[in-house]
């Protein structure tokens, strides 16, 4: 039987008190936040690229996130962004391009992999999160698949790897017939500049009731929009999007008729607060 995992993206918010937690400070916060839900996103180990040394997860954080939860709980985790990006950030939009020698390096994949031991038995997908990829960065999508399938064929498989774009000119049917060959899951993003997912399932359904698993991450359109509203206070939604979430809801649904387990990770800047857009998600569920 498929099943479904909702959760948040990352989880240490003081202003979940009452929402999630029973204080502010001074709790654990992911031990009370695995009381109430299945699942979490950790995107903190993503942020990784400082210099010529990439930063990896800190091995007793990696041993008291394990600590925290039951033995059903799963994390969602972010690869880190040293083996995602192209090219190292630029200041300033004139800067020149320097390429980052960590993209798609084999070994710092496995250094990873292997800091997250302690988490082995409580993880879901490794989520590859690439930024537009313009042609200054990425001379076209065939090089972009080429790349990423010969580095994933060389991966340990024992791992479920997903994978999300920021191109939407390279959500096709090349892009899906990849992921499926690769037995990668597809990692599906609602929000920024992204298309709406329904449009992306109407026209690449066929390959997503294939995968074993799709993760579907909502995210809002403009973050610094919304952070001004809330004044990154996560306790009240402000841009409620009603529409969007029934739609999600009939998505997921049909996902799971069709035995494809399904993980949903809200984000606060999506509405406001990931906490109730998930209790409203949930709801939603139930009209189907």
């Amino acid at each position: 039987m498929a099943e479904l995992r909702v959760g948040t993206c990352s989880w240490k918010y003081p202003s979940w008190e009452g929402l999630v937690y029973s204080a502010p400070k001074g709790i654990d916060y992911l031990k009370e936040y695995a009381e109430r839900y299945s699942t979490v996103e950790v995107d903190q180990w993503f942020w990784s690229l400082f210099g010529d040394l990439p930063k990896m997860p800190n091995p007793a954080d990696v041993r008291a996130y394990r600590a925290a939860v039951p033995d059903d709980f799963r994390f969602t985790v972010k690869i880190p962004n040293s083996v995602t990006l192209t090219h190292y950030h630029r200041r300033k939009k004139t800067d020149p391009l320097v390429p980052n020698p960590h993209f798609l390096s084999l070994s710092l994949m496995h250094e990873f992999l292997e800091s997250l031991g302690p988490l082995d038995d409580v993880l879901g997908p490794l989520m590859f999160q690439f930024e537009y990829l313009n042609r200054e960065k990425m001379a076209s999508q065939k090089e972009f698949e080429d790349a990423l399938g010969r580095f994933v064929e060389k991966l340990p498989r024992s791992y479920e790897y997903g994978v999300e774009i920021r191109n939407p000119n390279y959500l096709n049917e090349s892009y899906f017939g990849f992921v499926h060959r690769n037995g990668l899951t597809p990692v599906l993003l609602q929000g920024y500049y992204m298309p709406q997912i329904l449009g992306v399932v109407r026209q690449y359904g066929g390959y997503l009731v294939k995968a074993p698993t799709v993760v579907i991450r909502l995210h809002g359109v403009d973050r610094g929009a919304i952070e001004k509203l809330t004044g990154k206070r996560w306790n009240r939604i402000v841009e409620p999007r009603d529409g969007e979430l029934h739609v999600t809801a009939g998505i997921v649904h049909e996902l799971l008729e069709c035995g494809v387990n399904v993980y949903v990770n809200v984000n606060n800047h999506y509405e406001g607060s990931a906490p109730l857009t998930m209790s409203r998600f949930e709801r939603l569920l139930l009209d189907f």
